[in-house]
């Protein structure tokens, strides 16, 4: 099996002999004599397989694998080695490295071990799309669309879809605007690059810049390798910045000029790197409410916002409901082994619901109720929409009379939500509404355990 591979090497000689060698065996090779240049190379080409030496002058290997790996996890990395950095040939393999190859190797190994990274490559790419077919089904990705407001709105986005305009979605939280984002992506011509999704109010202030444009190694504490962040990340494909009401003004002047020149200029470094993305963004705020108070830049809500499309909220479509709710069920039940359905009560009850939480809320008390079933018909009583101790009918938290800590209570709910997921962390998250590595930084913060799971 022959694919486009990337060989970086210091070493000259040692360079050209490889890639003679790999050439001969049927491979297409890009040459690269750093680990800067590699990442270069990486970001403009498609490439299936990456070899690098541990041992570079500037970027080590283990730097240019960390960084493959944040751009694109697929892409399998082959590390080369001297008998002498055993080590880190080791801890390159802890780090997602395919496998190591120790010098002095022969042409037949390394050809072998190329064809064999590459079948892995195939199968986690085909793995992945498997998994984007189910995350559809489930309704992750396909919006489930029962009214004219809807309809018409979907119909918009799937012809925007066709051009790079950069599109804002507004609605209030949980409405779906990811799921939209995600619509236009997949019926646009980036479909094959990467969906990078940001949550701008779950990246701490201080770490904004570095998370959207990446930072080289030494930029500041705890910086240990380069990384390219999420605008690199996003190259040739799209970038859904989430949130985008909650940036700082001082990094909204940044994604400006970002925006505008196509380039980013990591922190710490003074160079500039081109990048070609799509940029969706999406907020539950009033962004013009906000320029008005001084919160958000009027020319930078006029540079995302090319295309606007508001989400109504659910309570707007009730005809939605009942079909969105069988949906989820459906997914729900066929996962855990069910055939489900709801009684014309509980129909009701679900449709006479206000949803201040959304599709969000929605999921979560369908999720419930097929977790808690214990027969095939799913009643008003099972509904449990009117809440109970702490909160008030319609969801609304009721604060008691001696007030509470806010730490306190997002301790508590962690460990209620890794409780109920049994120490996963991915599912945890879910439950929470965060991303993985937000409830990684909260256990952290916390000293609380949980599994490590995937």
């Amino acid at each position: 099996m022959a694919g486009h591979l990337l060989l970086i090497d210091d070493d000259e000689s040692l360079l050209e002999v490889t890639s003679h060698n790999l050439s001969t065996g049927g491979f297409s090779v890009l040459e690269a004599r750093s680990g800067e240049e590699g990442l270069a190379l990486f970001a403009k080409k498609w490439v299936d397989l990456v070899v690098t030496d541990v041992k570079l002058s500037g970027m080590d290997g283990l730097s240019v694998l960390a960084a493959v790996k944040e751009i694109n996890p697929d892409i399998p990395v082959i590390v080369i080695t001297a008998h002498g950095t055993i080590e880190m040939a080791v801890e390159a393999m802890k780090q997602g490295a395919f496998t190591f190859i120790t010098k002095p190797f022969s042409r037949d190994a390394l050809r072998l071990s190329c064809r064999k990274a590459l079948e892995m490559g195939s199968l986690q790419r085909k793995n992945r799309e498997l998994t984007d077919e189910i995350e559809a089904i489930r309704g992750k990705e396909a919006p489930v669309v029962a009214s004219p407001v809807m309809e018409q709105l979907v119909a918009t986005a799937r012809r925007v879809a066709n051009s790079d305009a950069p599109v804002l979605i507004t609605g209030e939280s949980g409405t779906g605007k990811e799921v939209i984002a995600r619509l236009i992506h997949r019926e646009s011509p980036r479909r094959s690059g990467p969906l990078i999704t940001v949550n701008c109010a779950a990246i701490p202030e201080n770490l904004v810049e570095s998370e959207l444009f990446g930072h080289v190694k030494g930029a500041f504490t705890g910086a240990v390798s380069d990384q390219p962040g999420k605008f690199r990340a996003a190259n040739g494909g799209t970038l859904f910045l989430d949130e985008i009401g909650d940036l700082p003004l001082a990094i909204q002047a940044k994604l400006l000029r970002a925006i505008q020149e196509k380039e980013v200029e990591p922190v710490g470094s003074q160079k500039v790197i081109s990048c070609d993305i799509r940029l969706i963004s999406a907020t539950h705020r009033d962004l013009a409410k906000a320029i008005v108070e001084g919160a958000f830049r009027e020319d930078l809500f006029y540079r995302i916002g090319v295309v606007p499309l508001h989400i109504p909220p659910l309570r707007e479509r009730p005809e939605e409901i009942v079909p969105m709710a069988n949906h989820f069920l459906a997914a729900f039940g066929s996962h855990s082994g069910h055939s489900l359905a709801f009684t014309k009560g509980a129909s009701g009850a679900l449709v006479a619901h206000p949803w201040p939480g959304n599709i969000r809320e929605l999921k979560n008390v369908v999720e419930r109720c097929a977790i808690l079933a214990s027969g095939h018909a799913i009643d008003t009583t099972d509904l449990a929409l009117a809440g109970s101790s702490g909160t008030a009918p319609g969801g609304e938290f009721r604060l008691p009379e001696g007030g509470l800590s806010l730490p306190d209570l997002e301790e508590d709910l962690i460990r209620q939500a890794l409780s109920r997921s049994g120490g996963n962390r991915s599912q945890a998250a879910r439950l929470l509404g965060i991303p993985r590595h937000v409830l990684i930084y909260r256990l952290e913060k916390y000293g609380i355990n949980g599994s490590a799971d995937a």
